[in-house]
């Protein structure tokens, strides 16, 4: 039984940083694919970044988020970070760890129903 478990939400202000983690259990970091996605209130889940478990590592962000967040992994400690900086309160969600066995192409990542599971979130609330 594959488990996701988030930690590093909180209140931060604008253009200020804050980094998730989310430890993985029941799979390795090290295959298939990892990932982030976000659901403000009364809006659908957006996908935000994931990353590829092969030797290759190759990254994927939403345009929102490029050149701001950073998908990383730890495979020792199968743990997937999500580094956020300069963040804005459009960035304000709750933010879900996701992971699949599969090696997910593109255009699949975007969709919810590519990924087999789920953490249950933490809160980011970006706010003066």
């Amino acid at each position: 039984q594959v488990r996701l478990e988030e930690s590093g939400g909180g209140l931060v202000q604008p253009g200020g940083s804050l980094r998730l983690s989310c430890v993985v259990s029941g799979r390795t970091t090290s295959s298939g694919t990892q990932g982030w996605f976000r659901q403000a209130p009364g809006k659908e889940r957006e996908f935000v970044s994931a990353i590829r478990g092969n030797h290759s590592g190759s990254k994927y962000y939403a345009d929102s988020v490029k050149g701001r967040f950073t998908i990383s992994r730890d495979n020792a400690k199968n743990t997937v970070y999500l580094q956020m900086n300069d963040v804005k309160p459009e960035d304000t969600a709750n933010y879900s760890c996701a992971s699949t066995s599969r090696t997910l192409i593109l255009s699949s990542m975007w969709t919810s129903s590519h990924w087999d599971d789920w953490g249950q979130g933490t809160q980011v609330t970006v706010s003066t």
